[in-house]
């Protein structure tokens, strides 16, 4: 799992086998304005387990 950064401060959850994957899967959900909103080389990986501490940090 990765948290990409959005340009308003908070942080978008994707999954995917790499950052590359996680942002096409996002892809076919958002909206193109919705993409442009992400960060796409600010991001951090995440294990599933510790998703609970970055809860309030999404948009």
């Amino acid at each position: 799992m990765y948290l990409f950064d959005l340009k308003n401060g908070k942080k978008k959850l994707a999954y995917g086998q790499s950052p590359e994957d996680a942002l096409e899967i996002l892809s076919k959900r958002l909206t193109p304005e919705e993409m442009d909103e992400i960060i796409k080389d600010k991001y951090i990986k995440i294990n599933q387990r510790k998703l609970q501490e970055y809860i309030h940090l999404l948009g």
